[in-house]
């Protein structure tokens, strides 16, 4: 069996860009239809990281129900540790903004919905096979639903939202790729039930190598320390992995307790060479993906798509393509930004594993020249907190 179906814009992917993407288009009078391939359970339950930046949070605070200032937490600095010493940026008396520590499935949560309390047509356990017509005015999306029913969307513009494996960006860039980079360590990742073991997040820098010191509530905290990629989450034991946390972590003792989740996380950057080709366009990590050390990656999918929904809005209610013809330009200004912030994050505060002695105390005068100059603190503030969406 067919079903064939006609909307304003399809959007593949129910993750915070799709989800956004689709609730600004619907404040602005414009239909959409999101297909994910998970159920909705695995959505919700699937445990992400989540630093949300000011602009994040002011944006999904407008949603329905948003529960980002009631379970999410508000943070107003970080602190880099080095040498044994701690160090405090302090975000909101440098750059008078903030971030919010609120884990990704929770964003997805309140998203999806609100988006079904609004009536928003949500299809979960959606295989999207093809996009065809990209350069027409009337692109199709060709997809199997939960039953193995074919889907045949017809669409003025297509969207992919589909993660680093998207099915869209096929259609755009055909068989270029793009620029990418691929980092030679890793993160140790561990969930635990635990207290806190401070009250802002601890970036530290170790002769050992790297370590961050997360939150996720007032029971469960979510730690990293670098390792190298091919590490084994299932190797070490639970003391050696708090041992290697608390000799990367000097001067703070760390409240442990039982690991819940144990996983390690791979350093990869990616930037498509082409955002959009006719009436499709890719957003997010379909296009571009950062290392998560300037916790930019929800947050720049977030920015793809508020410039996106105007273009849109230009394109469907005024037939005005002028924003829709600068949008990639537009996006990769930031795309890059956050890209340099990440990279420039992680080279810092990583020890590579050829790093000479140079290399190392190069490393040590690049940390102490941010700490102890205010233009250093502030550019770091200002890069993590984000730049406001508003003037892009």
């Amino acid at each position: 069996m067919t079903t064939r179906i006609r909307t304003r814009v399809a959007i593949v992917g129910a993750g915070p860009a799709g989800l956004v993407l689709s609730h600004l288009l619907a404040a602005s009078g414009i239909a959409s239809v999101v297909l994910d391939r998970r159920s909705r359970e695995e959505i919700e339950t699937t445990i992400r990281a989540g630093i949300l930046e000011q602009g994040t949070v002011e944006l999904l605070a407008t949603l329905p129900g948003s529960r980002v200032h009631t379970v999410g937490s508000r943070h107003d600095g970080i602190e880099l540790r080095f040498d044994g010493t701690g160090h405090r940026i302090d975000f909101r008396g440098l750059v008078g903004r903030s971030v919010w520590l609120y884990p990704q499935h929770e964003v997805l949560a309140d998203l999806i919905a609100a988006r079904l309390a609004a009536g928003q047509d949500l299809r979960f356990g959606v295989e999207v096979r093809a996009v065809e017509d990209a350069d027409s005015d009337a692109p199709r999306v060709l997809a199997t639903d939960a039953t193995g029913d074919v889907l045949e969307i017809d669409a003025d513009f297509v969207v992919g939202a589909d993660g680093s494996h998207s099915t869209v960006r096929t259609a755009v860039t055909g068989a270029h790729a793009g620029s990418f980079r691929e980092y030679p360590f890793a993160w140790f990742g561990i969930l635990c039930e635990a207290p806190p073991s401070t009250d802002e997040l601890i970036y530290s820098n170790s002769p050992d190598g790297f370590a961050l010191v997360s939150q996720r509530s007032p029971s469960v905290q979510r730690m990293y320390f670098q390792c190298a990629p091919e590490t084994d989450p299932d190797a070490p034991s639970e003391r050696e992995i708090w041992d290697t946390l608390q000799r990367r972590v000097p001067g703070t003792t760390l409240a442990e307790g039982p690991i819940l989740r144990r996983d390690v996380l791979r350093f990869r950057s990616f930037v498509v060479h082409e955002l959009r080709r006719g009436r499709v366009a890719i957003v997010g990590d379909a296009a571009h993906t950062v290392p998560p050390t300037g916790a930019k990656g929800m947050n720049l999918a977030v920015a793809d798509v508020v410039l996106l929904a105007r273009a849109l809005d230009g394109l469907l209610h005024r037939a005005d393509e002028t924003l829709l013809d600068g949008w990639a330009d537009a996006v990769r200004r930031r795309i890059w930004k956050a890209q340099h912030f990440s990279w420039w994050m992680t080279s810092m505060l990583h020890v590579a594993p050829d790093a000479s002695d140079f290399d190392r105390r190069r490393q040590l005068g690049e940390l102490r020249t941010v700490v102890e100059s205010d233009a250093g603190r502030a550019f770091l503030a200002e890069g993590y907190t984000g730049w406001p969406l508003a003037t892009e």
